[in-house]
C-alpha cells in the first residue's frame, strides 16, 4: 500500500503508517510527473500541502488514487468536490495547526507594532553609525493590551487567535457569516481559566472599530474581502494581517493605503502569485513578511502527520 507524501510528511506520519504496513514515498515529483509517477507506482493515497495541485485532469488520469490528504487547512488546490464524486476520500487537519498559525498572527503584530521588520533590515547596514537616528525612528511603538483586534472568520485559527488576543488583555470583536457566537476558553498556566462568549457582528463594524485586523477566510472565488471601499471604512492608523490565503486582500489596494498612512502596517504570510509575490509588497518597509509558513512549527507538523495516519488508516480500515 503505497503513500505519496508530495509535499514532505512530518516523521511521526511517516512512521505511524509505516509501522501498520504502508511504504511511504517522500519523493518531491514534479507536477508536470505526477500522472506517470502515480500510475507507474500504483499509488492509492497522495499526501499534499499547498505546493502541489490535485484537479480533475489529474484525478481523471489516475485511477489508482483512493484518497487524497492535505496537511493543514484550506483545500483550494484539490478539485474536492470531483474527488469526491468519483468515490475519492478527500481529508485534511483543520486543527493541528490553529496554535501555529494563531501565533504568527501575533508575531506579525508584535513586529509591526515595534518596527521589528524595519529594524531587522536597518541595525546591521547604519546601527553602528546612526545608533541614535535609529532610536529615534522607532520612538512611536504601541502596545497591543488594551486595544481592539477584529478578527474576520470564528473558525478555529480565528477562535485561537481570539484567545491569545484575550489572554493579552485585547478587546476582541469578529465577523463571520456562519458563526453567530463563540465561546473561547482562556487557560492559565495554574490549570484556571474563564470562558467568553464573543457574538459576531457585520463586516462593516469590525473593519470601521478594530485597531488590528485579521483575516482567517478561504480563498475567495469572486473579487477580494478587503480592497480600496474595505480600507476606506477602516480606522486611520490601523494595521491589517494575513495569515489565510493570498487574493483575499486587494495588494495594490494595500500599497496605497500603507503609503498614505490609512493603514500602520501589514503582515503578510500569503500572497497573490504565490510563490512569486510582487517585489512592491517584498519591499515595502511597512509590511512584515514570512513566506506561507503559518503551520510550519515543529508541533503543528508532528499533529499533521499523525492526524493524516490516524485518518488514512480508519479509511482504510488498517488497525
Amino acid at each position: 500500500m503505497k503513500i505519496l507524501a508530495n509535499d514532505g510528511l512530518d516523521q511521526s506520519g511517516i512512521d505511524a503508517l509505516t509501522e501498520k504496513g504502508f511504504e511511504v514515498i517522500t519523493t518531491k515529483v514534479p507536477q508536470e510527473l505526477l500522472v506517470g509517477y502515480i500510475n507507474e507506482n500504483n499509488i492509492r493515497t497522495v499526501l499534499v500541502r499547498s505546493a502541489t495541485q490535485i484537479r480533475k485532469e489529474l484525478i481523471d488520469a489516475c485511477p489508482s488514487i483512493e484518497i487524497i490528504g492535505r496537511g493543514g487547512v484550506g483545500m483550494d488546490n484539490i478539485d474536492v468536490d470531483y474527488a469526491r464524486s468519483k468515490n475519492i476520500h478527500v481529508i485534511n487537519t483543520p486543527s493541528a495547526s490553529s496554535e501555529s498559525v494563531a501565533e504568527l498572527v501575533f508575531a506579525h503584530l508584535f513586529s509591526g507594532a515595534r518596527f521589528l521588520q524595519d529594524s531587522n533590515r536597518k541595525m546591521p547596514i547604519i546601527g553602528d553609525s546612526e545608533f541614535a537616528k535609529l532610536k529615534k525612528s522607532y520612538e512611536k511603538g504601541i502596545e497591543l493590551r488594551g486595544k481592539t483586534i477584529g478578527i474576520i472568520g470564528m473558525g478555529r485559527i480565528g477562535q485561537e487567535v481570539a484567545r491569545i488576543a484575550l489572554g493579552l488583555g485585547m478587546r476582541v470583536i469578529a465577523a463571520d457569516n456562519n458563526v453567530g457566537r463563540a465561546s473561547i476558553k482562556v487557560k492559565f498556566y495554574n490549570n484556571q481559566f474563564i470562558n467568553v462568549d464573543i457574538e459576531t457582528e457585520p463586516l462593516e463594524g469590525v473593519l470601521r472599530h478594530a485597531d488590528f485586523i485579521t483575516l482567517h477566510i478561504p480563498a475567495q472565488k469572486e473579487g477580494y474581502m478587503i480592497g480600496e471601499k474595505e480600507f476606506a471604512v477602516m480606522k486611520n492608523g490601523v494595521a491589517v494581517v494575513n495569515c489565510s490565503r493570498g487574493g483575499v486582500i486587494d495588494e495594490e489596494a494595500l500599497i496605497s493605503a500603507l503609503d498614505s498612512g490609512k493603514v500602520a502596517f501589514a503582515g503578510l504570510d500569503v500572497f497573490i502569485n504565490e510563490p512569486t509575490p510582487s517585489k512592491e509588497v517584498l519591499n515595502h518597509p511597512k509590511i512584515s513578511l514570512t513566506p506561507h509558513t503559518g503551520a510550519s512549527t515543529v508541533e503543528a507538523q508532528d499533529r499533521i502527520g499523525l492526524s493524516l495516519a490516524e485518518q488514512i488508516c480508519s479509511i482504510l480500515q488498517v488497525y
